[in-house]
């Protein structure tokens, strides 16, 4: 082998020998790598697992359960006649202990609440002495118009802010308070919108079409009660 052969395998050891150096602390550190990703994995599952623990703790989902026993206390035949259906919305504010010191022993909340209001007439309190036929026209006494349904959506209601003092508890009645005050308002909005008086008018043109049906063309509506206009 000449001189140039030699050179040639000098080199080509050398620069296999530059790679190897190269490579080698490569692939060591992949080798590390791999090995302190699998120790390092179950550890960090078990933290995960922990987190989720703690925060079922600290943060409990509620279980609903309804008593197996079930009391049905009456039952009663209905003839209502629903005509109208009001949907409300009203803010109510709820506070307690604001008198002196409030931002210490206050308790004050913002209550959003979506209600339904139903009303309509009450056809079982009509008997054969409110309907009289005269020169060929029926003539209906209609009971009043009433509210049937006064109730919150408990889906769409929901506390939108509170407030407690420093040193105050929440009051446990209060949002209790603030539902009840919002059953009242929504019903009280129905009434000044004149909800009753649609559910009369909305009452005497279904029974006029029903009583057209029966072969009664011409039917008149009296009032059980008088209005301040009659």
């Amino acid at each position: 082998m000449n001189k140039t052969n030699w050179v040639i395998v000098i080199v080509g050891v050398i620069l296999l020998l530059g790679i190897g150096l190269v490579g080698f602390p490569l692939i060591m550190m992949r080798i590390v790598k791999q090995t302190t990703d699998q120790a390092v994995s179950p550890i960090q599952q078990a933290n995960e697992q922990i987190k989720t623990q703690v925060s079922e703790l600290l943060h409990p989902t509620p279980t609903i359960i309804p008593d197996p026993i079930t009391i049905i206390k009456s039952v009663q035949s209905l003839a209502r006649l629903e005509t109208i259906q009001y949907t409300v919305e009203k803010v109510i504010t709820a506070e307690a202990g604001q008198d002196f010191a409030g931002f210490l022993f206050g308790d004050r909340l913002l209550f959003v609440a979506h209600g339904v209001v139903i009303a309509g007439v009450d056809l079982s309190k009509i008997s054969s002495n409110d309907l009289e036929l005269k020169d060929k026209s029926l003539i209906v006494r209609l009971p009043d118009p009433e509210v049937f349904v006064a109730t919150l959506d408990n889906s769409r209601s929901y506390v939108y802010d509170r407030k407690t003092g420093l040193l105050a508890k929440e009051n446990a009645n209060l949002e209790t308070k603030a539902r009840q005050a919002a059953e009242a308002e929504i019903v009280k909005a129905a009434l000044d919108d004149g909800i009753l008086a649609l559910a009369r008018q909305n009452a005497e043109s279904y029974l006029t079409r029903l009583f057209n049906t029966l072969g009664y063309q011409d039917v008149i509506f009296i009032r059980s009660t008088p209005s301040p206009e009659d």
